[in-house]
C-alpha cells in the first residue's frame, strides 16, 4: 500500500485507477457536468460503484446522497492525492524513435510531466532538437537531473532504450539522483528498494488485447445461427 498526501495508506490498486478516474472526472468537467454519482462513475470506469465509493474514501470524501460527487472539488482531490499539484520534470534515456515520439510528444508537458532533457549515447543524435529538448550526451544526464527545469531536481527518469542498454540506463538514472523510473523496455530492472519503477511493455498490452480478441471470436462463433447440415452459418468449411 502507498501512503496517502495525509500519511494514511492507499492500496496500490486504488492508486492504479485513480489517473482514470481523473480522466473521466476532466472530460465530464468540459462537457459543463457538476455533479456525479458513483454509479455514473463506475459505468464510465469500467468498475462496480462500490469500489469507486472505497476508492474515493481514501480521499476522505463520500458523496452526498442523491446528489453523488461534486466534479470539480473531486478533480482537486485526486489532483493532490496523485502528486499533481505542480510538474514534475522527466528526462528520457535513448533517443530512438521511442525516446524522440516520447520527447515530441506535447501531452505530458500538459497533464504536468515536462521533458527537462533527453539524452542517448550515439553522436549522430546529439545535437537533434525534439520538441522542447535537445538531445545531449548520456555524459550531460547528472547535470539535467540536478538542473531540472527551475523548479528543482528531476526525480523522473524514462528508460526508452533497446533492452540490453537499459540496465546500464536505469544504473546511471539512479546515481544521478532519479528516484523513480517508467522503462519502456522489455526487462526487469534491477535498482535499489528505494527507487520505484514501473514497466510498460508494449508486446504484454498486445496480448492481453488479442486474448479479448479471440474471446470475442468465440463469442461470435457460438452466436452465429446453425445452417442445415449442422454447421454454423459463417463458419469455415
Amino acid at each position: 500500500m502507498a501512503p496517502t498526501s495525509r500519511g494514511r495508506r492507499i492500496p496500490e490498486a486504488t492508486v492504479a485507477r485513480l489517473p482514470e478516474y481523473l480522466r473521466i472526472l476532466v472530460d465530464l468537467f468540459q462537457t459543463g457536468t457538476n455533479n456525479v454519482s458513483s454509479e455514473e462513475l463506475a459505468d464510465l470506469a469500467g468498475v462496480n460503484a462500490a469500489k469507486v465509493r472505497k476508492d474515493l474514501s481514501y480521499l476522505g470524501t463520500y458523496g452526498t446522497r442523491g446528489v453523488g460527487y461534486e466534479v470539480e472539488y473531486l478533480i482537486y482531490q485526486v489532483r493532490r492525492e496523485l502528486g499533481l499539484t505542480h510538474d514534475w520534470p522527466v528526462v528520457i534515456v535513448g533517443a530512438g524513435n521511442l525516446g524522440q515520439a516520447l520527447a515530441g510528444y506535447g501531452g505530458f508537458g500538459a497533464r504536468g510531466f515536462p521533458v527537462a532533457g533527453i539524452v542517448d549515447l550515439d553522436p549522430s543524435k546529439i545535437g537533434l532538437r525534439i520538441g522542447d529538448a535537445t538531445v545531449r550526451s548520456l555524459d550531460d544526464l547528472g547535470a539535467i537531473v540536478r538542473g531540472g527545469l527551475g523548479g528543482g531536481p528531476v526525480s523522473i527518469g524514462v528508460v526508452a532504450t533497446p533492452a540490453p542498454a537499459a540496465q546500464g540506463a536505469a544504473d546511471r538514472l539512479v546515481q544521478a539522483g532519479v528516484t523513480s523510473i517508467l522503462n519502456f523496455a522489455p526487462v526487469l530492472l534491477n535498482v535499489p528498494s528505494t527507487v520505484s519503477v514501473r514497466k510498460v511493455d508494449l508486446a504484454v498490452e498486445l496480448q492481453i488485447l488479442s486474448y479479448y480478441e479471440q474471446r470475442r471470436a468465440a463469442a461470435n462463433a457460438a452466436a452465429a445461427p446453425r445452417v442445415p447440415g449442422g454447421s454454423r452459418q459463417g463458419a469455415s468449411a
